[in-house]
C-alpha cells in the first residue's frame, strides 16, 4: 500500500512530487513517502495546444515549481537555464516572463528529474473508499487496483463550452488549437474566435499571423478587450500569505473579493497583447487591407455546420441586428472548469463533505471528511472558491505543496484533530 497516491501529474502534482522526494532524501528510510503518480498521457505536457508563437507567461519566473519553497533548490527556472546554457541570454532579455514554450520545456525537465514516482499512461476511472482498511482505492481503465494512505487529486481544469456546442474538425476550443491547425484538413480563410480573454487574444494573434490569407473575427460582448489588472498591489492577490485570509474569510466576503479581483485573471487580456491587436487593427484600416474585425458589443446565438464551412449568426446586442458569417473554422474561448471530486468518487463521495456546488476544503486542502474515519484526499488545484484565486494558477505551486507535504508527514505520526485542516480543525 503507497502512503499517497495521485490522479493526474500536471504541475501541481509535480510541484509535489518534487517536494516529497527532497522530503525523502533528507528522512531516514522508514520515515519516507511511498508515492504513486498517475497520468493518462503517454508523457508529461502541460496546455500543448496553447504553446503558440511568441505566447509568454503571465506571471514571474521565480514563480517555478521550487522556489518560493527553496530559493536554492536544484529544479529552479534559474537551474534549468544554467543547465541549457542559457543564464546569461535570459538575464539579457531583461524580463520576468518567458515564453510559454521555454516554460512549458522547464516542467519537462524538472519532471524528467522525479520520473520514478510516475505511471505515464495510466487513465484513472474511478475511486473509492474501503471501510475495512481507511484507504482510498483508485481504479485504473484496465480494471487494477492501487490502494493508499491518501490521494492527491491534480486533474486539471476541464474546457467549458457554451450549450449546445458540438466539437468537430471546424468548431473547437481554444485548448486545441496547435493541434488542430497542426492536421487541419482545408484551408482556413475565415476564422471566427467568440470570447474576450487572454486565450481569445492570443488566439486571433496567432491565426492572424499563420496565414496572409486568413481573415479573423474575434466576437465578444464588450467593446473592447479588457486589459487584465497587473499593478503591484493588486498582484498581491496571489501572494502566499493571501491563502489562509481567504480561506478563514466568511462567504460573502470571498466572493467580494473575487469580484473585486476576477479582473487579474478572468476576461482579461495582457495590456501588451491589447495595444499590439489594436495596433494590427488600425494598421489595416490605414491600408485598406482588412483581415481584422473586432465585432464587438456581439453575441453568437447560433451556428450550422455544412460539408464546406460554418454558418455563424452574430447579433450585434446594441441594435438586435443579426448577420451570418461564413467561417472555415470556430474558435470557442469560453474558458475552463474545475473537476469535481465527486466524479470520480461516485457514490462514495458520501465519505466527504459537499456543498451541493463544491467540495468543502480544509486549509491544507483536504477534502473535508463526513466520517472521521475517511482517508484523507487532497485536493491540489481548483479550490478557488477556499482558497482563492491562485489555487488554479502557478503562483503558489511550490508553497502549497510544502504545505501538503508537512500535512501527510504530520497525518502519519498525530491524530487528525491535531493536524490543521483535518477533522475537528478549522475547515471554513
Amino acid at each position: 500500500m503507497y502512503n499517497l497516491i495521485g490522479v493526474g501529474f500536471g504541475p501541481a502534482n509535480l510541484a509535489l512530487a518534487i517536494a516529497i522526494d527532497d522530503h525523502n532524501r533528507r528522512v531516514p528510510q522508514d520515515e519516507q513517502l511511498s508515492v504513486l503518480f498517475l497520468e493518462r498521457s503517454e508523457g508529461f505536457a502541460w496546455h500543448p495546444g496553447m504553446l503558440l508563437p511568441h505566447a509568454t507567461m503571465q506571471i514571474s519566473f521565480l514563480k517555478d515549481l521550487v522556489s518560493f519553497r527553496d530559493v536554492t533548490h536544484p529544479l529552479s527556472f534559474l537551474s534549468y537555464l544554467q543547465q541549457h546554457g542559457r543564464l546569461d541570454h535570459f538575464v539579457n532579455k531583461q524580463t520576468f516572463f518567458p515564453s510559454r514554450t521555454e516554460f512549458s520545456d522547464y516542467l519537462g525537465w524538472a519532471a524528467d528529474h522525479v520520473s520514478e514516482h510516475v505511471r505515464y499512461g495510466a487513465e484513472v476511472r474511478a475511486a473509492h473508499v474501503d471501510p475495512e482498511d481507511h484507504s482510498v482505492v483508485v481504479e485504473l481503465a484496465d480494471g487494477e487496483q492501487l490502494h493508499a494512505r491518501a490521494a492527491v487529486l491534480a486533474p486539471g481544469l476541464q474546457p467549458r463550452l457554451p450549450e449546445g456546442v458540438t466539437l468537430s474538425p471546424r468548431v473547437i476550443h481554444t485548448s486545441q488549437t496547435l493541434h488542430a491547425m497542426e492536421h487541419v484538413p482545408f484551408p482556413v480563410r475565415t476564422a471566427v474566435v467568440v470570447g474576450a480573454g487572454q486565450s481569445a487574444a492570443e488566439v486571433v494573434r496567432y491565426l492572424h499571423d499563420r496565414d496572409a490569407n486568413t481573415t479573423v473575427h474575434s466576437v465578444f460582448a464588450k467593446v473592447g478587450y479588457t486589459p487584465a489588472d497587473v499593478s503591484s498591489f493588486v498582484n498581491r492577490i496571489f501572494d502566499p500569505a493571501m491563502v489562509g485570509r481567504w480561506h478563514e474569510a466568511p462567504e460573502d466576503v470571498r466572493r467580494r473579493l473575487f469580484e473585486y479581483h476576477r479582473g487579474t485573471n478572468y476576461s482579461a487580456v495582457d495590456p501588451e497583447l491589447v495595444e499590439e491587436l489594436y495596433g494590427v487593427e488600425y494598421e489595416e484600416r490605414v491600408t485598406g487591407r482588412r483581415r481584422l474585425f473586432m465585432d464587438n458589443c456581439s453575441e453568437v446565438v447560433a451556428y450550422r455546420e455544412t460539408p464546406t464551412t460554418v454558418e455563424v449568426d452574430v447579433r450585434d446586442l446594441t441594435t438586435g441586428e443579426a448577420t451570418t458569417l461564413e467561417a472555415d473554422l470556430v474558435v470557442f474561448a469560453s474558458g475552463y472548469r474545475p473537476a469535481d471530486p465527486v466524479d470520480l468518487f461516485g457514490a462514495d463521495a458520501r465519505w466527504y463533505r459537499h456543498d451541493g456546488t463544491a467540495p468543502v476544503v480544509g486549509r491544507d486542502y483536504t477534502w473535508t471528511p463526513a466520517r472521521e474515519s475517511a482517508p484523507p484526499v487532497y485536493l491540489n488545484g481548483g479550490v478557488e472558491h477556499t482558497h482563492g484565486l491562485s489555487s488554479s494558477l502557478l503562483s503558489n505551486l511550490a508553497v502549497r505543496s510544502g504545505e501538503i507535504l508537512d500535512s501527510l508527514v504530520a497525518r502519519r505520526s498525530a491524530p487528525s484533530a491535531a493536524v490543521p485542516g483535518a477533522l475537528g480543525a478549522s475547515t471554513r
